[in-house]
């Protein structure tokens, strides 16, 4: 063996010692998504990729047990319906109140339109910034996707918020037509907004002008060609969800009857009336009845 075939052997030795240090830094490979396995999807990261995580169990909430929220939950049937369809449809943003519905309604839509291709991807809000990713590696694909960002708000400074943006509207690439981004949130601009803001609102002729900050603010939300408002329950509203919930786990009319002024005394404790309340008080109240009659 002569020199040089030992000096090459060395550093094949000292590069493989080198790879085996190196394996365990490096991000694993992505893996592909078995599409035939759920109908919804987590974006998850890795290190420095990322990779769709199927949900084996998703929400089991259908449409029809979503009560008094009916002209929402018809204009957003209608908008999936023609996306579904192949026809133009928007992006949705539902705002509004806490516990209202604006989730479950869109978790009730993949009960109610998966046989017909439906499919959701799930993504944090921490990871806006993959969105290009997601696009890119759904969009041959022959199913319809909505992304769905639920609780989005963005801080003052927060810089993630325009990620959203180009994917919304505003790269000079044309959004796939397969999919569809719904976004809930407790702002109606998806930003705080700020009294001081409206002293940058000018006068020009009988026209106002709102400042830069405003017109930031509203230039995301505006991406949305669909938005959607909820607003809080009145006390009958929240006894016919409380009534829904009870039925549904088997309570007789007049259990639910009996069970009203426990219902209302359970949403005083907590400080409001909505759909999250009145089935907390379902799950409660039921609960308590097969701890008595056991």
């Amino acid at each position: 063996m002569t020199d040089l075939d030992r000096q090459l052997e060395r550093f094949l030795t000292q590069a493989e010692l080198m790879l085996k240090r190196l394996d365990p830094l490096l991000p694993p490979l992505s893996p592909a998504p078995d599409w035939d396995s759920a109908f919804a999807f987590r974006w998850r990261r890795h290190g420095t990729s990322g990779f769709l995580q199927a949900v084996r169990r998703p929400s089991p909430i259908r449409l029809a047990d979503l009560c008094d929220i009916d002209e929402q939950k018809a204009r957003i049937v209608a908008n999936t319906r023609q996306f579904i369809a192949g026809k133009p449809a928007n992006n949705v943003l539902l705002t509004g109140t806490r516990g209202s519905g604006k989730s479950s309604l869109i978790k009730a839509l993949l009960n109610e339109y998966a046989g017909s291709g439906l499919r959701i991807i799930e993504v944090e809000k921490s990871e806006l910034t993959d969105l290009p990713d997601i696009v890119e590696l759904v969009e041959q694909r022959p199913e319809r996707f909505i992304i769905f960002c639920d609780d989005l708000s963005f801080d003052a400074g927060d810089a993630t918020y325009k990620a959203l943006k180009v994917v919304l509207d505003g790269s000079l690439a044309c959004a796939p037509e397969n999919v569809l981004i719904y976004a809930t949130s407790n702002r109606r601009h998806l930003m705080p907004e700020y009294f001081a803001e409206n002293a940058e609102t000018h006068r020009v002729g009988e026209e106002i002008h709102p400042g830069e900050a405003i017109e930031e603010k509203v230039s995301l939300a505006e991406r949305f060609g669909l938005w959607l408002s909820f607003y809080p329950f009145d006390q009958d509203a929240y006894l016919n969800i409380v009534a829904h919930w009870l039925a549904s786990f088997g309570c007789k009319e007049g259990e639910i009857v009996r069970a009203e002024r426990d219902a209302l005394n359970w949403a005083l404790m907590r400080g409001a009336r909505n759909g999250r309340v009145a089935w907390q008080f379902a799950k409660y109240y039921v609960g308590s009845l097969k701890e008595l009659s056991e």
